[in-house]
Parts: C-alpha cells; sequence; structure tokens
C-alpha cells in the first residue's frame, strides 16, 4: 500500500464543486480544506503496484476546475 497527499489548486470559486468532485469518485481517504498556496489537501491509498503519477494524471487533475497540483509522496507514518 502507498500512502500520498495531493495539494490541489483550485479555480477561483471552484473549492467546493472540486471537493465534491473528488468525494463523488470515492478516490481519496480524506478532503480538507486548507489556507496557503493550495485550496484543498486530499489523502490517497493506492495498492503498490499502482503509480502515482498516473493515478493523479487520470483520476485527480482531469476534474476541470482544477488549477494545479501538487502531489507529496510519504515514506513511513510514525
Amino acid at each position: 500500500m502507498q500512502t500520498f497527499f495531493v495539494q490541489i489548486k483550485c479555480k477561483l470559486g471552484k473549492t467546493y464543486e472540486v471537493a465534491s468532485a473528488l468525494a463523488d469518485r470515492d478516490i481519496a481517504s480524506e478532503i480538507y480544506s486548507i489556507a496557503g498556496d493550495f485550496d484543498i489537501l486530499a489523502k490517497f491509498h493506492v495498492d503498490a503496484d499502482v503509480d502515482i503519477g498516473h493515478f493523479v494524471a487520470e483520476r485527480v487533475q482531469n476534474i476541470p476546475e482544477i488549477a494545479d497540483t501538487r502531489t507529496l509522496i510519504t515514506f513511513k507514518a510514525f
């Protein structure tokens, strides 16, 4: 199992639409509204054989209201 986070920058006024789209896709284990350079922080778990780059490109970044993303790959939980 691989765990990673994606910071998501939304087009202006579209944060709730993006959060709803992520929730509807049932792909994120947790979705948070955040302050700072990005609008949403989403946590994902995928099987070890899943390519994270393809997953993000094909399942997350294709939501039309997303302007930018930053993926944070985790190594170990303490």
